[in-house]
């Protein structure tokens, strides 16, 4: 009698494991409705001379198409773009190593791609502003930009990337600094998606 109640504990036990929930890999995120295109900001009159309109308006349309301000500008990534920011970089984070792999990934932020002078591209040369566009090189040459969609942008005309450097300096200069690079193994402080799908929520 006693061997029967063990077998019969011992299958009860195992049924309840077997019911046990499996990992959820998505358990600390939440899927968010992005912004896929986000109006970019009007030029600001006095910063090119009259005969360069069109060049700075092509750049514009350049960069609404190729949908700049869907990561460069906070809030986008949650469908709420900050229109007071607009490409003024984001303060939440895109992971560049698979967070599923990882509990803590590597995380970048989006720059800030106005003209501003400390926080955005302001001392930047129009060489490094395209290599960055063109390329993904980062500022000082040294490594490519990890969540850049750089490839797409490989076959850019010359001309083309000289319009979008334009229109970049054409727009108001915005002081927004975003937040530093966290490294595979560091925990994330601040929000972050992936694949601009999942953002983290705890």
């Amino acid at each position: 009698m006693l061997r029967y109640c063990l077998m019969i504990a011992l299958a009860m036990l195992l049924a309840a494991c077997a019911v046990e929930d499996p990992y959820d890999p998505l358990q600390h995120y939440e899927q968010l409705e992005h912004t896929g295109i986000v109006v970019s900001p009007q030029p600001v009159g006095g910063r090119f001379a009259p005969i360069d309109r069109d060049v700075v308006e092509r750049g514009r349309y350049l960069v609404e198409m190729l949908g700049c301000g869907a990561c460069h500008t906070d809030g986008a990534f949650e469908g709420a773009p900050d229109t007071e920011k607009l490409l003024a970089g984001s303060a939440t984070g895109i992971a560049y190593t698979n967070p599923l792999e990882t509990r803590f990934p590597g995380v970048v932020f989006p720059s800030n791609i106005t003209p501003h002078e400390e926080t955005g591209i302001g001392r930047l040369s129009d060489s490094q502003v395209g290599d960055a566009i063109r390329m993904g090189m980062e500022r000082h040459g040294r490594r490519r930009l990890y969540t850049m969609p750089w490839p797409g942008y490989t076959k850019l005309h010359d001309e083309d990337v000289g319009a979008i450097v334009a229109y970049l300096r054409s727009i108001p200069a915005i002081n927004h600094e975003v937040p530093a690079e966290i490294r595979p193994g560091q925990r994330a402080s601040l929000p972050f998606v992936y694949f601009g799908v999942y953002r983290t929520r705890d």
